[in-house]
């Protein structure tokens, strides 16, 4: 059975706290979105801005795959809102809930009800295709809920929708009222969950499991409050787990963290490290217990593949590493350690974690040379230079030279601040090499006072979804977090080459 996935990213998705998107953004997002293969795009809230309206059109006229819907609510206004933008599919919705008919719409039930008829009416006098959501349907009276999707269903909606509006459902009772919908409806129904209490992908799955066709999501779960269920871990599961009936979506799985890591940056939303299937931590391994496991069948610790979401496995260096992981990850610098030498490496390791510090992949690189003591590094790429310029009304700009394999290469960039000026203009000559993007940067004092040494902690990925963590301390913040960087590009790119 093939589930119909519609993408809210562009509407509830922007309703994250602090993300705010230009028409250009949300085009851009849209064509990664048609590019993933989801069935379906809500690409706004048409009646709300000049701007929202604006990005909808240049939406609807790039003729994508996926089908264009814009939300509405209850009016002949939003309505109007919905044609003028290009649109001829509409989300439509009302409150239903006991507590938002009191408190928010002050109208009686049959108020709410003749408002969505009139509303539906006025839709199909303009050939809209209508997909209608009771708000608040999980917290509405029950049999009240009944009536409402038999109303619209009557009056000439194509979809009915299903909106856990709070996140307050348990997948049991999800499931129940969806076989509601179901029966009396007889028309297609939509689920769409929040995650406030952490049930939006379980939620989902059950009203499918119960007769919903079509799931609404966004790309990492972005959206109000604690958000809404996250597409990459529905459609996974969808995907991977066991069911009665085998349940597929268009969706190219294999884009799913490239599409994740798009999204991340341009409404600039973090995804945290343990999120699943997406987060940095997701097939990332440092016991040696699993590592061991790891290296003998990948399946005995990763319940899929990484490269089936379009990633790479990554061992990481920790106090509870082993000896097989080490010596994996040291055959990336073609370090051969014998078996004393490792286990010297690893005692290090555990010294220094055993003080709460973090171990990076340069640090392993360089324990593991004066351990053996005759590994020399060949540095590809080389700092010749640099220079800053801030001040307060103008915006920071850095100037860079770098040696890369015996050719001078440099560029100028700017940024929020200086480092970011800085790294942004390694990263462009870094570009005409080997495209590389920082994933996570960490700074942090390390003694007192106005000359106090700081800590950077870069780590570095490129499009072959290969990590790299570096570490580099220093009295200025913009000069050690440029060496951290340039560190961290010669390890990776010496993966490359062995």
């Amino acid at each position: 059975m093939n589930i119909k996935i519609f993408d809210t990213t562009l509407r509830d998705g922007e309703q994250t706290p602090g993300v705010a998107l230009s028409p250009t953004q949300k085009l851009s997002i849209a064509k990664k979105l048609d590019g993933l293969g989801v069935d379906v795009i809500e690409a706004g809230f048409p009646i709300i801005s000049n701007g929202e309206s604006q990005a909808i059109k240049l939406i609807t006229k790039e003729n994508l795959a996926a089908e264009i819907c814009g939300l509405a609510r209850t009016n002949k206004k939003d309505i109007d809102a919905v044609v003028n933008a290009g649109l001829n599919y509409v989300h439509m919705f009302i409150a239903t809930s006991d507590i938002h008919l009191k408190y928010k719409l002050r109208l009686t039930r049959k108020q709410v009800i003749e408002k969505a008829i009139e509303t539906i009416e006025y839709s199909k006098s303009y050939g809209l295709k209508i997909e209608f959501s009771a708000e608040d349907a999980t917290r509405t009276e029950r049999n009240f809920l009944k009536k409402m999707f038999k109303t619209v269903a009557e009056s000439g909606a194509n979809i009915i929708d299903i909106p856990d509006t709070v996140g307050y459902a348990t997948p049991q009772y999800i499931g129940e009222i969806t076989k509601d919908a179901v029966d009396i409806t007889r028309l297609p129904i939509s689920i769409h969950c929040h995650d406030d209490f952490g049930l939006a992908v379980a939620n989902t799955i059950s009203s499918i499991q119960n007769g919903a066709k079509c799931a609404h999501v966004t790309i990492n779960g972005i959206g109000e409050r604690a958000g809404n269920t996250p597409l990459e871990e529905l459609v996974m599961a969808l995907k991977c787990l066991q069911f009665d009936k085998k349940l597929n979506t268009n969706i190219k799985t294999e884009l799913l963290y490239d599409t994740s890591k798009y999204i991340s940056k341009l409404v600039k939303v973090p995804v945290q490290p343990n999120k699943a299937i997406v987060g940095d931590n997701a097939f990332s391994h440092e016991s040696g217990i699993h590592t061991h496991g790891i290296l003998n069948n990948p399946l005995t610790y990763e319940p899929i593949s990484p490269e089936l979401v379009g990633r790479n496995r990554w061992l990481t260096v920790g106090k509870h590493a082993g000896i097989h992981g080490i010596n994996f990850m040291l055959k990336d610098y073609n370090m051969k350690p014998n078996s004393t030498q490792t286990k010297i490496i690893l005692n290090k390791i555990k010294n220094i974690c055993d003080q709460g510090k973090q171990i990076t992949d340069t640090e392993l690189f360089t324990i593991a040379n004066e351990t053996i003591g005759q590994y020399k590094e060949n540095k590809l790429v080389k700092l010749i230079g640099f220079s800053v310029s801030t001040g307060i009304g103008t915006m920071p700009y850095a100037f860079v030279k770098l040696n890369i394999n015996g050719k001078d290469f440099f560029a100028t960039d700017y940024g929020v601040g200086p480092v970011d000026a800085s790294l942004n203009a390694i990263q462009k000559i870094t570009g005409k090499i080997s495209q590389l993007y920082i994933k996570e940067y960490k700074l942090a004092s390390i003694s007192g006072g106005s000359n106090a040494l700081c800590e950077v902690t870069i780590k570095i990925e490129d499009t072959h979804n290969n990590n790299i963590s570096s570490k580099y301390i220093g009295e200025d913040i913009v000069t050690t977090s440029v060496k951290a960087m340039i560190d961290g590009i010669n390890k990776i790119m010496l993966k490359k080459t062995n």
